[in-house]
């Protein structure tokens, strides 16, 4: 079991990030809201925590946009849970959101340059 990072070694996600997370995850098939939560921290290497009020409201827009649907089941530990899964409209608006963040990190990348130039 990986060790427990101190709070302030985690990093809060951007404005429209856990959207891209989420469908991230979804693309390897339906999840409840907790495990798509569990999975992003695993996955961060526990880097990002998600408060489940964030995910919940998260989820409820993505589900408006249409780019997940959600049913009813039943989870691993016999209780009641919405499952969500990824719609193609969501694929599709994976690939550009995807796209558009790798654009932003790289150029983030370029004007922070090389870690051993900084002084």
């Amino acid at each position: 079991m990986p060790t427990q990072k101190p709070d302030d070694d985690r990093i809060a996600l951007l404005q429209g990030t856990l959207d891209l997370l989420i469908l991230r995850m979804l693309v390897l098939g339906p999840r409840h809201g907790q495990g798509i939560a569990r999975h992003i921290q695993q996955t961060s290497e526990d880097t990002f925590l998600v408060d489940h009020g964030s995910l919940y409201l998260a989820l409820q827009r993505l589900e408006d946009k249409g780019w997940i649907s959600a049913e009813w089941g039943v989870s691993d530990n016999n209780r009641k849970a919405r499952f969500y899964s990824l719609t193609d409209e969501g694929r599709a608006q994976l690939a550009v959101k995807a796209s558009q963040w790798r654009r932003l990190a790289r150029a983030i990348g370029l004007i922070l340059g090389p870690e051993e130039q900084e002084a």
